[in-house]
């Protein structure tokens, strides 16, 4: 098992992608990146903890790749926009890749490097590297939030 985090907005739509990925055992919402310890959603909606929603992912690495799940990653936000990320205001909802250790990072650079020279984008790439810090679990409501409302969630690859 392995553990990957990412930010790319609203963590609602992101964690109901990763889930749809074989290979991806579980998933949990929450809050990185910032200074506030055990940060409550009411707190997190001030924008002022540092914070970023973010995904917990855990992993089989015999059956999707970290490189695999950065793909996806980059597919699921405009890495050119900072704040505000889609429809989502505040600098809570920027992207970023909390990496676990250095092969994580040295994977995160070389992916982000790559969309940077694929010409894909008009404007730089914004989306953060950052190392993973500590991880406060979301209220259990928002966890897998589109499954218990019994939205079908389907993969067009």
């Amino acid at each position: 098992m392995a553990i990957a985090t990412f930010a790319a907005g609203c963590f609602k739509s992101v964690e109901a992608a990763f889930r749809l990925i074989p290979g991806v055992i579980d998933t949990e919402v929450g809050y990185t990146g910032g200074h506030v310890r055990g940060v409550t959603q009411e707190q997190f909606s001030l924008g002022d903890t540092g914070h970023m929603e973010s995904v917990r992912i855990n992993f089989d690495p015999a059956q999707v790749t970290y490189e695999e799940l950065l793909n996806a990653f980059w597919a699921l936000h405009d890495p050119t926009q900072s704040d505000p990320h889609g429809p989502y205001s505040g600098p809570q909802y920027r992207a970023a890749i909390f990496v676990h250790d250095e092969e994580q990072e040295r994977a995160a650079i070389l992916s982000r490097i790559r969309r940077e020279q694929s010409g894909r984008y008009d404007g730089p790439l914004v989306t953060e590297i950052l190392p993973a810090g500590e991880f406060w679990r979301a209220e259990e409501w928002q966890q897998q939030y589109f499954e218990k409302r019994g939205f079908a969630l389907v993969c067009r690859a």
